[in-house]
């Protein structure tokens, strides 16, 4: 059986598990790949059960020509019967256009998603075997070998690539067949692009010599990632360990214990910490993993923090936490509570409330700067600095911390045991800081 007749029955089994999705939403560039697999899915729908399709064009925007390419979208989508939301994008600048305009477009994806709703892109055999190239060339590690899976997870939906043991010829063979047609992208002759010398230059003449290059490499990808997934599994393991409860959870930040992460190779904390920031931040290259040696090793009182590209890793009472969103900002000053009775939303830090019986006077929210005191019953004058220490509170912690005033006197610390209330349990100080954002996931 010539292979593009069969292309209808293989992607309906790589499909199989996603039939009860709400809908199967197609990324339609308009090109060649995208076309194909528009068309099979689409002929695919009128014999057999399958979720509502619908189609989702990206306007970059970088070229002029690309203007027309979303009437050319419609129009397939049209004779197709498939609807079609056109997206227009703003690719950031910078050094690598092919990144930035990556980024938006699955920024436009993520938004488009809903809930079971599944993505499907046309990457194939060849784009595989480019990829597995390109990241070795770029001395990427297991997970960057790996290449592109099959699927994950895309905002509130999945992201799937069924097309992933399909040759480039199979789609050329199966376009030219159903009289299709689609878009060049002139940009895709441009040499400039690492992908494009990859796929025209060095692809051809390894194929001369491997004329089963790009399969064999597709099949090292596919080895990597089942070595990725047996690291993964070791991540887990190594990270049950270090995911201890501690006396600020009500914090609702991301943290391990460093204990257990010392006990570790070199080797197995740097594929703990990958795996436990992957969904937060891009990972750091091998270059820069020399800063998560120094924020380890760094003396007791230090206060070591390891900047990465979505946040910060910061040190403190024997934890590594994650910090992103307003947690790297200073809350703003003070803020009068006209009405105790009522939830006090504090600007860029969450919200405060007071349970009980309010005290009386006039009362405000202040965060800390320094020389604090605050009267304690049996205990008299105490400074603020020595008691947060008392506490064990972590440093990035104590400027954010709310201080209820009465006038110029320190009633309350937010949350913390002994000093957050009043002595006679009359009331109490309760801080729900705002929830960071969670990255990437």
């Amino acid at each position: 059986m010539n292979a593009s007749n069969d292309l209808p029955s293989r992607l309906l089994a790589q499909l199989i598990p996603w039939r009860n999705a709400a809908t199967w939403r197609i990324a339609f560039s308009g090109g060649l790949d995208s076309t194909v697999l528009l068309h099979l899915l689409a002929t695919l729908s009128q014999h057999h059960a399958l979720p509502a399709l619908s189609a989702i064009h990206v306007h970059h925007g970088l070229q002029a020509v690309a203007d027309a390419w979303p009437e050319h979208c419609r129009s397939v989508c049209a004779a197709l019967g498939v609807p079609l939301d056109v997206v227009n994008v703003h690719v950031r600048p910078g050094a690598s256009v092919e990144r930035a305009a990556r980024e938006a477009r699955y920024a436009a994806f993520v938004a488009a998603i809903g809930s079971h709703e599944v993505l499907l892109t046309a990457q194939h055999r060849d784009d595989q075997a480019e990829t597995l190239l390109f990241r070795l060339l770029r001395g990427a590690g297991v997970r960057g070998l790996a290449a592109m899976p099959r699927q994950r997870p895309l905002g509130l939906g999945h992201l799937l690539r069924p097309l992933l043991d399909v040759s480039r010829l199979e789609l050329e063979a199966y376009a030219a067949q159903q009289g299709l047609s689609w878009i060049d992208d002139p940009s895709n002759d441009d040499h400039r692009y690492a992908r494009n010398y990859l796929r025209q230059r060095v692809f051809p003449m390894l194929a001369e010599h491997w004329p089963q290059a790009s399969s064999t490499l597709a099949r090292g990808a596919a080895h990597m990632g089942e070595a990725q997934g047996l690291l993964d599994d070791l991540a887990r393991i190594d990270l049950a360990q270090a995911a201890t409860p501690c006396a600020f959870d009500w914090l609702g930040l991301q943290s391990l214990a460093l204990a257990p992460l010392r006990a570790l190779s070199p080797a197995r904390q740097r594929n703990a910490l990958s795996h436990w920031l992957a969904p937060l931040t891009l990972l750091p290259d091998s270059d820069h993993w020399a800063s998560w040696d120094s924020l380890r090793d760094a003396a007791d009182d230090a206060r070591p923090v390891w900047r990465l590209a979505g946040g910060e890793l910061h040190r403190a009472g024997g934890r590594v936490w994650w910090l992103s969103d307003h947690w790297l900002s200073s809350p703003p000053g003070a803020v009068d509570w006209a009405d105790p009775a009522v939830a006090l939303r504090l600007p860029g830090n969450g919200q405060l409330v007071l349970n009980g019986k309010p005290p009386a006077g006039p009362l405000s929210v202040r965060y800390r700067q320094g020389g604090e005191v605050m009267v304690l019953p049996g205990r008299g004058h105490r400074d603020l600095k020595r008691l947060l220490n008392e506490k064990g509170v972590p440093a990035f912690v104590r400027d954010r911390l709310p201080l209820l005033y009465q006038g110029e006197q320190l009633l309350a610390v937010a949350n913390l045991a002994g000093l957050d209330a009043q002595a006679d349990g009359s009331w109490q100080l309760i801080w729900t800081p705002g929830n960071q954002d969670l990255g990437l996931s």
